[in-house]
Formats: C-alpha cells, sequence, structure tokens
C-alpha cells in the first residue's frame, strides 16, 4: 500500500496562493469525490485545508502522484509546475512524519497552537462523510491523534505559545492608548472568531458587534459577549463606527473592499483603523494596507508576534520529534504488515541494486584491462566468470554450510532457480 501527501502551506506559499486552494468544510466531501473518480484507481484520500495549510493525503495500491498534482493545480487554476514550486510532496514515512507532526502542533505557525488537531479531525470527519477514507489513511490519522495526545501530555510544546488572536490584542493595544475607549467589528461567526472575541472581551471595550451572513449564528455568539449583532448586508454603512475591524469569513471574495473603507475613513476624519484579516482567502481587499490612516494585518503578518517564546519551546521540540519518530515507525510496522508485498518488493529491490553493484565493479575492472591493452576475448570471458562467481558465491557457500537437513533445503531451493527443468536427485 502506497502513501503520499502533496500540499502548501504558510512555510511554502504566499498568502494569495493559499487562497486559490481553500477550502470550506462543507466542500471538502464533494471536492473528495471529484478527485477520487479523477483517477484511474481510486485512491483513499484525506483534504485538510485551514487559514494556513492545504494538504491531501492519498492512500492506493500504487502511487499517483503525478494525477494528484495536476488535480490539484487545476483546481486552484495554476499549472502544475507552479504548484510544485511551492509545494511539498511526501511519501510513505515522511508523509506519516508530516501528518504527525502537524497534528501535534510543531507545523504550525503557533509552535504547539492545539485549534489544527480539531481541525484535522473535522477533515477526517469529512473524508469518511465522503467515504474516502479507507483503513490505511483512518490507521494514520488516529495514531497521529495519539501521538498528538502524548506530545501535549508529556512535553510543555504549547507553553509560552501566543495565539494569532491574542497577536492580534497586543497589536491593538500599541496603536491604541486604551482598548476600553474603542469600539470593536468581529466580521463572521466561527471559531477563529469566537477566540478574537475571547481575547478582546477580556479588555472590556467600549463596543462589540458581531456581523454574520446569517444572523441567527450571529446573535448565538453575540449574547456570550454581550455584543450587538448586524447584517453583513449593513457592514459599509457602519464600518466608520469601529476603530477594530476582525474579520474571519469563509467567503470566496473580499467582503470589506477598497472604496468602502476610503468612505469610512472619511467619516472617522481620518482617525486611524486597525484590521486583522485572518482568512485566507482575504475578506479584506490588499489595497486597503496602502491607506495612510489603516493599519491591516493578514495571516502571515502576525508570524512574527506569534513566534515570541519559541526558543523557550526548543527542549520540548526535541522530546516531540522523539515521540513522533516512534509513531512513525510503528505506523510503518503497521502498514509493511498490512501488505504481504511489502518484503518481497523491498528484496526485488535489494537484489537488482546488488546486481548494479556487482555489474559496475566487473565493468569497471574489465575497462582498467582493455586499456592496459589486455585480449578483449580474454577480457569478456573473464567479466562473465567474475559476474558468474559473485551471483553463485552465496549459493555454494550455504551448500557446504549447516547440518544435512539445511543443505538438503538449500539444494532444494538453488536447484529450482538455477536448474529449471532439470531433475535433481
Amino acid at each position: 500500500m502506497a502513501v503520499w501527501a502533496l500540499g502548501i502551506n504558510h512555510q511554502t506559499a504566499p498568502l494569495d496562493l493559499r487562497g486559490r486552494f481553500a477550502f470550506a468544510l462543507d466542500q471538502v466531501p464533494p471536492t473528495l469525490q471529484r478527485f477520487r473518480a479523477s483517477l484511474a484507481r481510486e485512491p483513499e484520500a484525506t483534504l485538510l485545508s485551514t487559514c494556513n495549510r492545504t494538504e491531501i493525503y492519498c492512500a492506493s495500491d500504487e502511487l499517483a502522484i503525478e494525477p494528484t498534482v495536476h488535480w490539484l493545480a487545476h483546481t486552484g487554476g495554476v499549472s502544475p509546475q507552479d504548484l510544485l514550486d511551492h509545494a511539498y510532496v511526501l511519501r510513505e514515512g515522511e508523509a506519516a512524519r508530516h501528518a504527525f507532526r502537524v497534528a501535534s502542533g510543531l507545523d504550525s505557525m503557533v509552535l504547539g497552537e492545539a485549534q489544527i488537531l480539531g481541525q484535522m479531525k473535522d477533515a477526517v470527519r469529512a473524508a469518511d462523510a465522503a467515504g474516502a477514507l479507507g483503513t490505511t489513511l483512518h490507521q494514520l490519522f488516529q495514531r497521529s491523534f495519539s501521538v498528538a495526545k502524548q506530545v501535549r501530555s508529556s512535553t510543555e510544546i504549547g507553553a509560552h505559545s501566543i495565539s494569532m488572536t491574542a497577536a492580534a490584542v497586543r497589536l491593538a493595544g500599541q496603536l491604541f492608548e486604551n482598548l476600553q475607549d474603542i469600539r470593536v467589528l468581529f466580521v463572521g461567526a466561527g471559531e477563529m472568531i469566537e477566540l478574537a472575541a475571547t481575547h478582546f472581551a477580556a479588555k472590556h471595550p467600549k463596543g462589540m458587534a458581531i456581523a454574520n451572513r446569517t444572523l441567527e449564528r450571529g446573535e448565538k455568539l453575540a449574547s456570550r459577549f454581550g455584543a450587538e449583532v448586524m447584517r453583513l448586508a449593513d457592514l459599509p454603512d457602519r464600518l466608520h463606527e469601529f476603530d477594530a475591524v476582525i474579520s474571519c469569513t469563509a467567503s470566496t471574495l473580499p467582503l470589506i473592499g477598497l472604496g468602502a473603507v476610503e468612505r469610512a475613513l472619511k467619516k472617522r476624519r481620518h482617525r486611524p483603523m486597525f484590521m486583522v484579516d485572518l482568512a485566507v482567502p482575504r475578506d479584506i481587499e490588499v489595497e486597503v494596507k496602502g491607506l495612510d490612516d489603516v493599519y491591516l494585518y493578514t495571516v502571515d503578518d502576525l508570524a512574527s508576534v506569534v513566534q515570541t517564546g519559541k526558543d523557550q519551546r526548543q527542549a520540548a521540540v526535541a522530546q516531540a520529534e522523539a515521540i513522533i519518530d516512534a509513531g512513525v515507525e510503528s505506523f510503518m510496522h503497521w502498514l509493511s504488515q498490512r501488505d504481504p508485498r511489502a518484503g518481497v518488493v523491498g528484496l526485488i529491490r535489494d537484489l537488482n541494486a546488488q546486481a548494479d553493484a556487482w555489474r559496475s565493479a566487473e565493468i569497471a575492472r574489465a575497462r582498467k584491462l582493455l586499456a592496459k591493452g589486455e585480449d578483449v576475448d580474454a577480457v569478456l570471458d573473464a567479466l562473465a566468470r567474475g559476474l558468474t562467481q559473485k551471483m553463485l558465491h552465496g549459493a555454494l557457500a550455504e551448500l557446504h554450510a549447516g547440518d544435512e537437513r539445511s543443505r538438503q533445503a538449500t539444494a532444494d531451493t538453488v536447484s529450482r532457480l538455477f536448474l529449471r527443468g532439470k531433475a535433481h536427485p
């Protein structure tokens, strides 16, 4: 069974490229079904999509990396080469290691953050709902969850970490003298906005409002924080009322445009606005960043802030990597036990490598003899004898070793391998 992963993340691809490959959770099952239908042999598949990464994990009888690359590139509207320029392709143990590191928070922008584990579990449930989660990937992810739990309980990987939403509050505190004097607008009502609202509410701002496409969901979240709720359609007319705007929705197009922000600034008489766009793709048009009185931060802009405390956690990282190594070894052992051909495939590979080494050695020896002016027929005869001796040496040694029973067993095997069609007494 072959296992592979293809992905891009905040370390390999810019935000706008990641935005091309962002999938809302409800898009994952039909997307996986389309992917599997596009391949000759429908592989097991799981699609993980967050603001920092999009990764597809696959398992099948045969590797199908090139079709996977072409499918994902086509889905994002880029060429396969453009995708590969920013992507990573991982096979077998390295694919498992990556999944374990992601689940444990070691590959996150915020080292040790716990949110990714819930996102991975959501992705696995979505793959299961799509009928795309087979035995191999089920094992891979259940083991990744187990490893992540061990990492978090046995190390201090999450200590001293600063989340992106906490970083947003810290940056707002650098711009405004007193956060109790500002009004904050949250656009969206998902998990990231809930976290952001929790952090800002702790600072007791003058006012908070939540704008969401679905009013009912917005009201539910607003009631937790004593915030006002408003319709997304009212946002352009009321944007000027807010000093800070935190946005994170699943929209495929920007919700807050340059013109709307310019009009808001005019009504505010150019009092500064603090804006954080946590969405991928963007919720706020990139041109807004160029306005003099706007301080706009994206998820990538927050990277330097959330790295605070990373040095103190390096010892925990080493401990976590050791736990992950053990998990990878265990998974690969399970995989080899499940595939009875794995040992045979490895043996065939080793035999071919050994034969190539013998051939190379004899050819090199023959070339030296020819360079010295030796007779061509004599050199060819020596080359053939050298190869023959190397090939037969192991079998002949075994025929002379061991007790009578083992010698007889070896004789039967050698006869089948080298004397096919001839009777052996």
